[in-house]
Formats: structure tokens, sequence, C-alpha cells
């Protein structure tokens, strides 16, 4: 069986993630905190060994990751593979808007009003399922929709012909979908009312048929 080493980096901050603004397919720039704290990341893992590196085909991903690769002094690699995949939930007609009033308009006829009423009552499953039922649009991802986009890049990353057993794999990622891993992978091992840092490091094992969480957040 093969095991590969992820090492699952959240985006810089970006302007709307300071705005508080619902960010999944949409987009906007990294701050220059985002870039230092990319930088910051990229020093963090200069001395890995990267033999691939995987992101979304969003901006923020994309600069995160070639921050993070200028600074590995380990590899040869210097540019992710990018795939739609890897995105972050897809929020349709709730892209770009206020946070907390997406949220209050896809739980308050459930009885509740914020994310994390719902993540506290069901779980950040039920949420893309309230999301979706809110939209008037009906395009935004539910769960399954989500899952099947998602493993989907997972996959690519297991059918890459150029990775062994035991090789490091560099890996950009969003809030959400930390999240999203976190709650199906992770056994209830993490207070998942915490939303991972711009910047922060997550520690996966991708085997040929599971992902195990080695570390979180940190």
């Amino acid at each position: 069986m093969t095991k590969l080493n992820l090492y699952v980096v959240r985006h810089g901050q970006t302007y709307f993630n300071i705005y508080n603004k619902l960010q999944g397919w949409s987009n906007s720039p990294l701050t220059q905190k985002g870039i230092d704290g990319a930088e910051a990341t990229g020093e963090r893992l200069a001395d890995v060994h990267f033999d691939a590196a995987y992101c979304s085909d969003t901006t923020r991903a994309m600069d995160t990751a070639k921050i993070i690769l200028s600074k590995n002094t380990a590899s040869d690699v210097k540019e992710p593979t990018t795939a739609m995949n890897f995105r972050e939930e897809f929020y349709g007609y709730f892209e770009g808007n206020d946070m907390a009033q997406a949220w209050y308009l896809a739980g308050a006829p459930h009885g509740l009003p914020t994310f994390k009423d719902i993540v506290a009552k069901y779980s950040i499953a039920k949420a893309k399922d309230y999301l979706k039922d809110a939209d008037p649009f009906h395009q935004a991802e539910n769960n399954d929709e989500y899952w099947q986009r998602v493993d989907k890049g997972f996959d690519i990353i297991r059918q890459n012909p150029d990775l062994k057993d035991g090789d490091n794999v560099l890996l950009i990622s969003h809030g959400n979908t930390l999240l999203s891993l976190m709650e199906r992978y992770a056994g209830g091992k993490y207070d998942l009312s915490v939303r991972p840092a711009n910047g922060s490091l997550t520690r996966l094992t991708l085997t040929d048929s599971d992902i195990l969480v080695e570390s979180y957040n940190q």
C-alpha cells in the first residue's frame, strides 16, 4: 500500500477573509499579511523535499503555493499542479456575500441562525446541504456534490505515476475544506468551531483508499 505524506497549507489571508465574505469559487487577492504569512510558512517548510505540489486553480491558492515553493531549498518542484477539484466549497448565489448573513439565511429557517449553530447541532455536511437549499438558484454544492469533486482531487494525487511510497506532497487548501476534512477523517479529535488559520499546516497521510490525519492547524 502506497502512503504519501501530505503537507496541507491553508492559503494566505485575502481581502475577502478580512471583509468576512464567503469565498468559494470566487476569489480575491492575498493581502500583504497573506503574502508575509505564506513566506513564513515557506521558510518553515524550506527543508522539506517535496516530490509534487498541488492546489486549486484560484489565484489565492496558486500564489500561496508559488511563494512557499520559492522558499524551498530541498526540492526541484517550483510550480504547483492546479485542478478545480481542489477548490473550496461552491457557495452558489452566496459567493462574495457577507458570511454571517449567508449562513443566517441558510440556517435560520431551521432555528439555527449561525454556521456554528448548524455545526453544533448537526455537522458541516448539513451546513452545505442547508446552503444549497437556501440558494434561490440551487447552484451551491451540497455535501454529496462537494465530496464527489474533492475526492477526485485526491485521486489525481494518488494516480500520479511519479509518486512513490513515502513521498512528500504539498497541497494548498482552503478553510472550509480543511474543516470538512477534519470532520470526515479526524474522528472528532479537533474542535471544529475554530477555523484553521491562514498559512497553517495540517499533516495528512494519503493511502490508496483512505486519509489519515496526523496533525491539524499548526
